[in-house]
């Protein structure tokens, strides 16, 4: 009696949050499923045509390459960034906090063009190499995957950072301390003691900029110079300037079913991975 209890004043307060949530979330993407199978004739056509259109899976296909690269490069990044961050010097701390908070102040589309300007052929780059003579003409430096890639982890790095500090300033210190007592090597410390305490925080940062980076707009859009279409632009392609909702409308469902079914799988594989029960 006591849980039943319980559990009305806890559904009291859950529930703004979960009618939010439908009305923000649920609702709309409802109503983008039901284009797909509406528009412009009832049936499963649009995906026919998105399984069957080379250039759709080929957008598929960049999009996941890309979005790989950038997890892996951005969580690595951001391992180092956060390790100094929680275990350097005070001066060291409050630098890196500069450069890990100050990025949410600064929209995307700003981020982007600073981007550009730093690498289209008269951007500063290609300036003072010409100016010091390295080069004799511009690098194409935009226009193509690096810089996508580029600039995707400029903007995913502080957000791969925060779970990863959660789980450093979690570690034991006194684990450390018995592992160095012992004789280990410092690197032998961080391979076979932190690494493994870090884990989850190297799940949760992966999980986090793997999503994020499938809905990457602006970013690539700019940076990209429709050269590395990826999905999300792809969307807006089909949507407002073919027009073809309902083919647009598909594509945005197949995305969020796949991203939802690899989130499941990589969920799974954390989880087997953090309790070794998958041995």
């Amino acid at each position: 009696m006591r849980n039943r209890s319980a559990l009305w004043p806890a559904l009291a307060l859950t529930a703004p949050l979960v009618l939010f949530l439908a009305c923000a979330y649920a609702l709309p993407f409802l109503g983008v499923a039901l284009w797909s199978v509406t528009l412009p004739e009832l049936g499963t056509g649009q995906y026919q045509r998105l399984v069957g259109d080379p250039l759709v899976l080929s957008v598929f296909l960049r999009t996941f390459r890309i979005c790989l690269v950038v997890t892996v490069v951005a969580v690595a990044a951001a391992y180092a960034i956060t390790y100094v961050w929680v275990r350097g010097s005070r001066l060291q701390r409050r630098i890196l906090e500069i450069c890990i908070f100050v990025p949410f102040w600064i929209s995307l589309l700003t981020r982007a063009f600073g981007w550009l300007a730093l690498l289209s052929n008269r951007g500063l780059f290609n300036s003072w190499m010409q100016a010091l003579g390295l080069i004799d003409s511009p690098l194409a430096l935009v226009r193509n995957e690096p810089s996508v890639i580029a600039g995707m982890v400029h903007v995913l790095i502080p957000f791969a950072v925060l779970p990863l500090a959660s789980a450093m300033r979690a570690v034991d210190e006194r684990v450390l301390l018995a592992a160095r007592g012992m004789g280990a090597s410092r690197l032998r410390i961080f391979w076979s003691v932190f690494l493994p305490l870090t884990l989850p925080g190297v799940i949760g940062a992966t999980l986090i900029v793997f999503v994020f980076s499938l809905g990457f707009f602006v970013t690539p859009a700019i940076l990209g110079g429709g050269r590395s279409i990826m999905v999300a632009e792809l969307v807006y392609l089909r949507m407002f300037q073919s027009p073809d909702w309902g083919l647009g409308a598909a594509i945005s469902v197949a995305l969020v079913l796949i991203v939802a079914a690899l989130m499941a799988l990589l969920s799974r594989f954390a989880a087997l991975a953090l309790t070794g029960s998958g041995k």
